[in-house]
């Protein structure tokens, strides 16, 4: 679905926010309609949230790499098929789904969508869903989360709703003992399912080294990409989640060192010695990804 390093929420009953969003280089814009918008105003979000996409359209798409998506209210609620109803159009790329705690619910959305698609003239199975996991049940069933469907492009973790459903005090400085497990878990389950995953917010967004930190834990943990608030945000997430220059020039010796030991053909070949390390092919895959990287920034 294309790059997933930073996805901005911006909240859809705020005009303002959303005219800012037109300049947002954030590599997915996403457009709330859930938690962000008070109860009284969902229908005011909806129709505002289709307006801007439909001008999104309407600019210069020649060079797209930003991702247009809208972020629903949650399955279980009495809001969200209507919100489907309501967005779907020409020009949106994703709908990311909040609270999703069973495959069942991925499903059922998914069949709504693709009525939609056909009603609109949309091809079938354009528009790709991003689960987001936010609870204990949800942790658990990510796996099959992730594999429930062919749209599903990357896992969303949220971690403020999954701190509340585990009964766990959000402003305790120890906080990171009682989301490890879940926020470890569901990268290797979308892994696991051939799928992206994107990090939780960071909240403060006056602490850009405090960001840059949780960012760089993201990532170690297997995340591609990380959920933002502010676009003060965006530059240092992409710097976290883009090759450096070691990176690369790390990636370019081991691509130079195993292709001149194996002249071009596929590694079928033992480790070798590189500058006192031992490389072999999945260093060569690690440092072709690395450079592959690069083409879609």
């Amino acid at each position: 679905m294309g790059r997933s390093r930073s996805l901005i929420f911006i909240p859809g009953n705020n005009t303002r926010f959303l005219e800012k969003s037109k300049t947002i280089n954030s590599d997915i814009i996403c457009f709330d309609l859930e938690d962000s918008v008070p109860l009284n105003e969902k229908e005011t979000a909806r129709k505002l949230v289709k307006k801007t996409v439909q001008e999104f359209t309407k600019m210069d798409q020649s060079n797209k790499k930003i991702l247009v998506s809208v972020r629903i209210n949650a399955p279980n609620s009495h809001l969200a098929i209507d919100d489907l109803k309501n967005i779907i159009s020409e020009g949106i790329d994703a709908i990311v789904i909040p609270k999703v705690e069973t495959k069942f619910q991925i499903i059922s959305l998914s069949n709504v969508i693709k009525t939609i698609e056909k009603e609109n003239g949309i091809p079938n199975n354009f528009i790709k869903l991003m689960p987001s996991i936010e609870s204990s049940l949800g942790v658990v069933n990510a796996y099959s989360i992730a594999k429930s469907d062919q749209r599903i492009s990357s896992l969303v973790f949220g971690i403020f709703d999954f701190l509340h459903d585990m009964k766990i005090d959000n402003n305790d400085a120890d906080i990171l003992t009682g989301y490890m497990y879940a926020r470890a878990k569901v990268p290797v389950d979308a892994r696991a399912a051939g799928i992206d995953s994107i990090d939780s917010i960071w909240q403060n967004i006056d602490d850009m080294n405090g960001l840059e930190k949780d960012s760089n834990f993201g990532r170690k943990l297997g995340y591609t990409g990380k959920c933002i608030i502010h676009p003060s945000q965006i530059e240092h997430v992409h710097k976290v989640f883009s090759p450096n220059a070691q990176d690369i020039q790390w990636a370019k010796k081991v691509i130079s060192a195993l292709d001149e030991s194996i002249h071009g053909k596929p590694i079928k070949i033992g480790a070798i010695n590189l500058e006192g390390k031992m490389i072999d092919a999945v260093h060569y895959k690690q440092a072709k990804r690395i450079l592959d990287s690069l083409i879609h920034q």
